[in-house]
Protein backbone atom coordinates (compact mmCIF):
# COMPACT_ATOMS: atom_id res chain seq x y z
CA UNK A 1 0.00 0.00 0.00
CA UNK A 2 1.33 3.20 -1.05
CA UNK A 3 -0.49 5.11 1.69
CA UNK A 4 2.28 3.81 3.85
CA UNK A 5 5.60 2.92 1.95
CA UNK A 6 8.49 4.81 3.61
CA UNK A 7 10.64 7.29 1.38
CA UNK A 8 13.12 4.97 -1.13
CA UNK A 9 15.73 5.82 -3.92
CA UNK A 10 14.83 4.18 -7.42
CA UNK A 11 17.40 1.70 -7.87
CA UNK A 12 19.39 2.64 -11.23
CA UNK A 13 17.37 -0.18 -13.12
CA UNK A 14 13.80 1.56 -12.41
CA UNK A 15 15.17 4.81 -13.56
CA UNK A 16 15.85 2.47 -16.64
CA UNK A 17 12.73 1.36 -17.04
CA UNK A 18 11.01 3.94 -16.55
CA UNK A 19 12.25 5.91 -19.04
CA UNK A 20 12.16 3.21 -21.69
CA UNK A 21 8.66 2.90 -20.88
CA UNK A 22 7.92 6.31 -21.39
CA UNK A 23 9.93 6.73 -24.75
CA UNK A 24 8.20 3.14 -25.95
CA UNK A 25 4.84 4.47 -25.10
CA UNK A 26 5.02 7.83 -26.69
CA UNK A 27 6.54 6.86 -29.97
CA UNK A 28 4.20 3.80 -30.34
CA UNK A 29 1.16 4.20 -28.33
CA UNK A 30 1.51 1.20 -26.14
CA UNK A 31 4.31 -0.16 -23.82
CA UNK A 32 6.89 -2.58 -24.29
CA UNK A 33 6.39 -6.44 -23.71
CA UNK A 34 9.41 -8.11 -22.02
CA UNK A 35 11.07 -9.18 -25.03
CA UNK A 36 11.35 -5.55 -25.59
CA UNK A 37 12.66 -4.85 -22.31
CA UNK A 38 15.14 -7.21 -22.68
CA UNK A 39 16.57 -6.09 -25.83
CA UNK A 40 17.30 -2.41 -24.53
CA UNK A 41 18.36 -3.47 -21.16
CA UNK A 42 19.39 -7.02 -20.79
CA UNK A 43 17.22 -7.68 -18.04
CA UNK A 44 15.86 -11.22 -17.49
CA UNK A 45 12.14 -11.82 -16.78
CA UNK A 46 12.24 -12.60 -13.36
CA UNK A 47 14.81 -9.35 -13.04
CA UNK A 48 12.29 -7.28 -15.13
CA UNK A 49 8.81 -8.31 -13.36
CA UNK A 50 10.96 -7.04 -10.27
CA UNK A 51 11.91 -3.79 -11.58
CA UNK A 52 8.09 -3.52 -12.34
CA UNK A 53 6.91 -3.95 -8.98
CA UNK A 54 9.44 -1.27 -8.07
CA UNK A 55 7.77 0.87 -10.22
CA UNK A 56 4.14 0.35 -8.79
CA UNK A 57 5.79 0.78 -5.35
CA UNK A 58 6.43 4.05 -6.26
CA UNK A 59 3.15 5.10 -7.90
CA UNK A 60 4.51 4.84 -11.83
CA UNK A 61 2.61 2.23 -13.25
CA UNK A 62 0.15 -0.45 -12.36
CA UNK A 63 1.14 -4.12 -13.48
CA UNK A 64 -0.76 -7.32 -13.13
CA UNK A 65 2.73 -9.19 -10.51
CA UNK A 66 1.10 -12.89 -10.78
CA UNK A 67 0.99 -12.82 -14.90
CA UNK A 68 4.09 -14.49 -16.19
CA UNK A 69 3.86 -12.02 -18.92
CA UNK A 70 3.65 -9.21 -16.58
CA UNK A 71 1.23 -6.66 -18.46
CA UNK A 72 1.57 -3.47 -17.97
CA UNK A 73 -2.19 -2.14 -17.51
CA UNK A 74 -0.91 1.33 -17.03
CA UNK A 75 2.01 3.56 -17.18
CA UNK A 76 1.12 7.01 -16.17
CA UNK A 77 -0.80 8.80 -18.11
CA UNK A 78 -1.31 6.02 -20.32
CA UNK A 79 -3.26 2.79 -20.22
CA UNK A 80 -3.08 -0.12 -22.14
CA UNK A 81 -6.78 -0.96 -22.17
CA UNK A 82 -9.21 1.14 -24.00
CA UNK A 83 -10.43 3.76 -21.12
CA UNK A 84 -12.37 7.01 -21.00
CA UNK A 85 -10.33 8.97 -22.88
CA UNK A 86 -8.98 8.83 -26.22
CA UNK A 87 -5.73 10.92 -27.29
CA UNK A 88 -5.19 12.39 -31.06
CA UNK A 89 -1.66 13.81 -31.61
CA UNK A 90 -1.96 15.73 -34.31
CA UNK A 91 -5.28 14.01 -35.92
CA UNK A 92 -3.76 10.75 -35.49
CA UNK A 93 -5.33 8.36 -32.56
CA UNK A 94 -2.44 7.93 -30.64
CA UNK A 95 -3.31 5.94 -27.32
CA UNK A 96 -5.71 5.58 -24.60
CA UNK A 97 -4.83 8.34 -21.54
CA UNK A 98 -5.36 6.47 -17.99
CA UNK A 99 -8.17 8.41 -16.68
CA UNK A 100 -9.49 12.16 -16.95
CA UNK A 101 -6.76 13.88 -14.47
CA UNK A 102 -4.04 12.01 -16.57
CA UNK A 103 -5.64 13.74 -19.97
CA UNK A 104 -5.54 17.31 -18.64
CA UNK A 105 -1.42 17.10 -18.55
CA UNK A 106 -1.02 14.22 -21.30
CA UNK A 107 0.55 16.89 -23.79
CA UNK A 108 3.17 18.33 -21.56
CA UNK A 109 5.83 15.44 -22.52
CA UNK A 110 8.38 16.46 -24.55
CA UNK A 111 7.85 14.00 -27.37
CA UNK A 112 4.52 16.19 -27.80
CA UNK A 113 6.03 19.84 -27.16
CA UNK A 114 4.13 22.10 -30.03
CA UNK A 115 1.80 19.02 -31.19
CA UNK A 116 -1.76 19.72 -30.98
CA UNK A 117 -2.86 16.83 -28.32
CA UNK A 118 -6.59 16.27 -28.81
CA UNK A 119 -8.59 14.85 -25.74
CA UNK A 120 -11.64 12.80 -26.48
CA UNK A 121 -14.38 11.29 -23.92
CA UNK A 122 -17.82 11.44 -22.90
CA UNK A 123 -19.87 12.87 -20.04
CA UNK A 124 -20.43 9.64 -17.26
CA UNK A 125 -24.18 10.76 -16.77
CA UNK A 126 -25.35 10.80 -20.65
CA UNK A 127 -22.17 9.71 -22.53
CA UNK A 128 -22.45 12.87 -24.93
CA UNK A 129 -19.16 13.19 -26.21
CA UNK A 130 -16.58 16.04 -24.34
CA UNK A 131 -13.20 17.01 -25.63
CA UNK A 132 -10.52 19.11 -25.73
CA UNK A 133 -7.43 20.59 -26.89
CA UNK A 134 -3.87 21.22 -25.73
CA UNK A 135 -0.59 22.53 -27.08
CA UNK A 136 2.16 22.06 -24.70
CA UNK A 137 0.12 20.93 -21.48
CA UNK A 138 -2.14 24.46 -22.48
CA UNK A 139 -5.73 24.15 -23.18
CA UNK A 140 -6.55 26.09 -26.43
CA UNK A 141 -10.06 24.38 -27.50
CA UNK A 142 -12.68 23.42 -25.77
CA UNK A 143 -16.24 21.65 -26.27
CA UNK A 144 -18.46 24.37 -24.52
CA UNK A 145 -18.66 22.47 -21.16
CA UNK A 146 -16.75 20.12 -19.22
CA UNK A 147 -15.77 19.22 -15.65
CA UNK A 148 -13.82 16.38 -14.09
CA UNK A 149 -15.75 14.16 -11.33
CA UNK A 150 -14.02 12.26 -8.88
CA UNK A 151 -16.07 9.66 -7.10
CA UNK A 152 -13.64 8.26 -4.55
CA UNK A 153 -11.94 9.64 -1.39
CA UNK A 154 -7.97 10.37 -1.23
CA UNK A 155 -7.99 7.84 1.51
CA UNK A 156 -9.13 5.46 -0.97
CA UNK A 157 -6.50 5.78 -3.92
CA UNK A 158 -3.87 3.35 -3.89
CA UNK A 159 -5.36 0.82 -1.96
CA UNK A 160 -3.48 -1.36 -3.63
CA UNK A 161 -2.51 0.08 -7.76
CA UNK A 162 -3.79 3.17 -9.68
CA UNK A 163 -6.87 1.30 -11.02
CA UNK A 164 -9.00 2.69 -7.97
CA UNK A 165 -8.49 6.29 -8.00
CA UNK A 166 -8.12 6.05 -12.26
CA UNK A 167 -11.73 4.29 -12.44
CA UNK A 168 -13.04 7.32 -10.17
CA UNK A 169 -12.05 9.95 -12.38
CA UNK A 170 -14.20 11.03 -15.34
CA UNK A 171 -16.07 13.80 -17.07
CA UNK A 172 -19.49 15.27 -16.92
CA UNK A 173 -20.81 18.42 -18.88
CA UNK A 174 -21.98 19.93 -15.81
CA UNK A 175 -22.96 20.12 -12.09
CA UNK A 176 -26.64 18.83 -13.22
CA UNK A 177 -24.43 16.09 -14.88
CA UNK A 178 -22.69 14.99 -12.43
CA UNK A 179 -25.42 15.24 -9.51
CA UNK A 180 -27.38 13.06 -12.07
CA UNK A 181 -24.44 10.75 -12.40
CA UNK A 182 -24.23 10.25 -8.64
CA UNK A 183 -27.84 9.01 -8.13
CA UNK A 184 -27.12 6.96 -10.57
CA UNK A 185 -23.44 5.27 -9.34
CA UNK A 186 -24.64 5.97 -5.56
CA UNK A 187 -21.66 8.00 -5.16
CA UNK A 188 -20.65 11.45 -4.05
CA UNK A 189 -17.83 13.03 -5.06
CA UNK A 190 -16.08 16.26 -6.17
CA UNK A 191 -15.74 18.46 -9.44
CA UNK A 192 -12.97 20.37 -11.02
CA UNK A 193 -12.51 22.90 -13.40
CA UNK A 194 -9.99 21.79 -16.15
CA UNK A 195 -7.72 24.80 -14.97
CA UNK A 196 -8.18 23.64 -11.48
CA UNK A 197 -7.38 20.13 -12.38
CA UNK A 198 -4.15 21.19 -14.51
CA UNK A 199 -3.20 22.99 -11.22
CA UNK A 200 -3.63 20.08 -9.66
CA UNK A 201 -1.86 17.53 -11.30
CA UNK A 202 1.44 19.39 -12.43
CA UNK A 203 3.08 18.81 -9.53
CA UNK A 204 3.18 14.81 -9.74
CA UNK A 205 2.64 14.75 -13.43
CA UNK A 206 4.72 17.97 -14.54
CA UNK A 207 8.40 16.13 -14.38
CA UNK A 208 7.34 13.37 -16.47
CA UNK A 209 10.28 12.52 -18.88
CA UNK A 210 11.83 16.34 -18.30
CA UNK A 211 13.32 15.34 -14.84
CA UNK A 212 15.15 11.76 -15.57
CA UNK A 213 15.38 11.45 -11.56
CA UNK A 214 11.75 12.12 -10.41
CA UNK A 215 11.80 10.43 -7.08
CA UNK A 216 8.89 8.07 -6.44
CA UNK A 217 5.24 9.35 -5.42
CA UNK A 218 4.24 8.52 -2.22
CA UNK A 219 0.46 8.66 -1.19
CA UNK A 220 -1.13 10.93 1.56
CA UNK A 221 -4.90 11.66 1.98
CA UNK A 222 -4.29 14.25 3.81
CA UNK A 223 -2.24 16.80 2.11
CA UNK A 224 -4.20 16.40 -1.09
CA UNK A 225 -7.52 17.20 0.58
CA UNK A 226 -6.13 20.58 1.95
CA UNK A 227 -4.29 21.41 -1.67
CA UNK A 228 -7.29 20.28 -3.72
CA UNK A 229 -9.67 22.60 -1.15
CA UNK A 230 -6.79 25.64 -1.48
CA UNK A 231 -7.76 25.08 -5.33
CA UNK A 232 -11.22 26.62 -4.94
CA UNK A 233 -12.94 22.87 -5.31
CA UNK A 234 -15.60 21.75 -2.75
CA UNK A 235 -14.34 19.30 -0.66
CA UNK A 236 -17.44 18.45 1.27
CA UNK A 237 -18.22 15.46 0.13
CA UNK A 238 -14.32 13.82 1.48
CA UNK A 239 -15.15 15.29 4.49
CA UNK A 240 -12.85 18.30 4.13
Amino acid sequence: MPHIVPPFEWSDDALKLRDLNYQHWCEHGHGPNLRDVHEALGLGRREAIEVYKELMLGIACTIEPDALNCPVLRFQPFASFPTQVKAYVDNVFHSYAGCAMEAVAFGNMPPFRGKSVRLESYCMCCLEPVWFTTVDGEVVDQCEAIQIHVCSSPYDWFNDDLMNQCDAMNFVIDAEHAERFEREACRRGVVFTLQQAKTFVSGAVGERMWNYHKPPERHDPRPIIEGVKSLGVDVTNWGG
